[in-house]
């Protein structure tokens, strides 16, 4: 498989796919568990509807590997434009996943403190938080590997260049939310929220114009799939 437009939808199908099950696991597993300040309440939650916390577990095993792949067609994908922009994307997106994944040690670690007597159950409320702060510092690597596709927009026909500053805009906002959840806790919730914005819009508009468009055609693109379609 090699037509750009392809794989851009390939793409986007897995950034959806990155998403879906980080969504899952995050915002309705986690958020619906862990209660701050009461670890006997975040326990009980989890004894209460074990099989929806070990599902929270599996999706971000599943994202992990939906990211993996997008970041591999993407690679692919932005290998002839920029091959450094690339190859930064792919090391960038591995870090990423790996971070993931050894963050899910502490959601493994609250499900089995939670459910076996052996443990002390009020553990689990620590082991989320230390999850929620793994997932606050994973941030860092989450924003930087916008950055090669940001440059890459921004330097080629592939994306609009409008898209290319709007994920530049994300990198920085991604970056700055971790920076203000350690060095300034006492900062209303609010704040993060709004430094959120632009991180959701330059993700969701990346992920739109993959679903929808693809990737633009340069014209050595267009002149190949020419000739091409003329000698078949």
């Amino acid at each position: 498989m090699s037509d750009p437009k392809t794989l851009g939808r390939l793409a986007g199908l897995c950034y959806l796919a990155v998403a879906v099950f980080g969504g899952f696991a995050e915002l309705y597993v986690r958020d619906r568990v862990r209660v701050p300040g009461d670890a006997a309440a975040t326990a009980a939650n989890i004894t209460a509807d074990e099989t929806l916390f070990r599902l929270g577990l599996a999706a971000d095993l599943l994202m992990a590997i939906a990211f993996i792949l997008l970041g591999l067609t993407l690679h692919r994908l932005l290998h002839e434009s920029h091959r450094r922009a690339a190859t930064a994307l792919l090391v960038l997106v591995t870090g990423g996943a790996t971070a993931i994944l050894a963050n899910s040690v502490f959601h493994a670690g609250a499900m089995l403190v939670a459910t076996d007597p052996a443990y002390d159950s009020g553990l689990a409320l620590l082991l989320l938080d230390l999850h929620h702060h793994g997932y606050v510092l994973g941030g860092v690597l989450f924003g930087l590997w916008l950055l090669p596709v940001a440059y890459v927009a921004m330097r080629s026909a592939l994306f609009p260049t409008a898209l290319g500053v709007l994920l530049l805009v994300g990198v920085i906002t991604w970056l700055a939310d971790p920076l203000l959840f350690f060095a300034a806790p006492g900062l209303p919730e609010t704040v993060r929220t709004a430094v959120s914005v632009p991180t959701s819009l330059a993700e969701f508009g990346l992920l739109l114009y993959l679903l929808i468009v693809g990737v633009r055609r340069t014209g050595q693109q267009l002149e190949q799939a020419r000739v091409d379609s003329t000698t078949r």
